[in-house]
């Protein structure tokens, strides 16, 4: 599909709607593009693409509160960039659904056991950055521990690839549990839904099937981003065991607090303190910006304690580079604690000047 729809209209629900009408939308969709109940219509797989980006970014409520704001565009300079490479992917991603649909069975006439190609798990790890780098963009080396399939086995866990058959289930992957009038499918807790165990466990990973890695991934934050959004990192997740592919890797933002400026959205605020005899007589005053260069504030004659000067323009950059927010300057006035003999005597003749007594 050359241009993207609204993910509204994608699923058939109104923009208000809540979370559990989206689930209840996507589900209907689901089993209706299903690409395994579709097998002559080629454009199921896409729309069933279609339909698990839409309720991927609409279930996320950072997510679809950049959708509703800023749109496609939005979600892309973000560094969200939704969608899926295949159908494997997605029922990886939404593998509780597909249960809750297919009775535990995922892939729905894909086959309950777990034998093949398996795409690796999501990681998901913080990165903290300045407000200035939230605002501008930055770089950030983000240090990632997971557990990895073992090289030597490629995840099996067996030496030589040799294997027996799963006594508990008798190779199927599945076991069948009773609850109440009702019989569920679930996954092995033996084989852990392979289906078979090692004849011999592999010397590296002493069967497990995993070793553990230490990496580091270099991310683009992108300009805009706020605080508790997250960047999808497309293939940088958990390794696919045989064969299988990568998962994907959520870094979610942590904006260190700011001794200058606090953020609310697009905008910032700063307290300004300013001389009281420049506040009586007004004039030019320097003000401290993000970019760590003064802008130039006119400030008028009389301006009282605790008024707010907005600079426009002068906040946090859009996340789709359109304009930036605003800067408001909340007026603090500096009053000297210790006067020289002078200092004092012109201000006893100004204030008998004022008329005060």
């Amino acid at each position: 599909m050359s241009e993207k729809r609204d993910y509204y209209v994608v699923l058939c629900v109104a923009r208000e709607a809540g979370e559990a009408e989206i689930k209840k939308a996507y589900k209907k969709l689901a089993v209706q593009l299903h690409p395994d109940r579709n097998p002559d219509d080629p454009t199921a797989e896409e729309r069933f693409k279609e339909a698990s980006e839409a309720f991927e970014v609409l279930k996320d409520g950072e997510k679809r509160k950049v959708y509703d704001r800023f749109g496609h565009q939005g979600l892309q300079s973000g560094g969200f960039n939704p969608g899926f490479r295949s159908v494997d992917e997605i029922f990886g991603n939404f593998g509780d659904i597909f249960g809750e649909l297919f009775g535990g069975m995922g892939g729905a006439g894909r086959g309950a056991r777990r034998d093949g190609p398996m795409r690796g798990a999501d990681l998901r790890v913080g990165a903290s950055v300045t407000l200035k780098e939230a605002a501008f963009g930055t770089q950030k080396d983000v240090r990632l521990q997971y557990p990895s399939p073992c090289d030597t086995c490629q995840g099996s866990g067996a030496e030589g690839a040799k294997f027996d058959t799963c006594a508990t289930c008798a190779g199927q992957g599945q076991v069948g549990v009773r609850r109440g009038a009702f019989l569920m499918s679930t996954t092995c807790p033996t084989c852990r839904g392979q289906g078979r165990s090692p004849k011999t466990a592999c010397p590296k990973c002493s069967g497990s099937g995993d070793v553990n890695v230490d990496r580091n991934v270099k991310v683009t934050i992108p300009s805009g981003i706020d605080e508790g959004q997250s960047l999808r990192i497309v293939g940088q997740g958990q390794p696919g065991r045989l064969g299988g592919p990568t998962g994907n890797l959520m870094v979610t933002i942590q904006i260190a607090p700011d001794t200058r400026f606090q953020r609310d959205g697009l905008d910032l605020h700063q307290e300004l303190r300013v001389p009281f005899t420049q506040c009586c007589l007004g004039g030019k005053v320097a003000v401290p910006t993000l970019e760590e260069k003064d802008a130039e504030l006119n400030l008028k004659a009389g301006t009282q304690a605790g008024a707010t000067i907005t600079m426009s323009g002068l906040g946090v950059p859009r996340l789709d580079g359109r304009g930036r927010g605003d800067l408001h300057c909340h007026v603090q006035v500096d009053v000297p604690t210790k006067l020289s003999a002078k200092s004092r005597q012109l201000l006893l003749e100004l204030q008998g000047t004022l008329g005060e007594s």
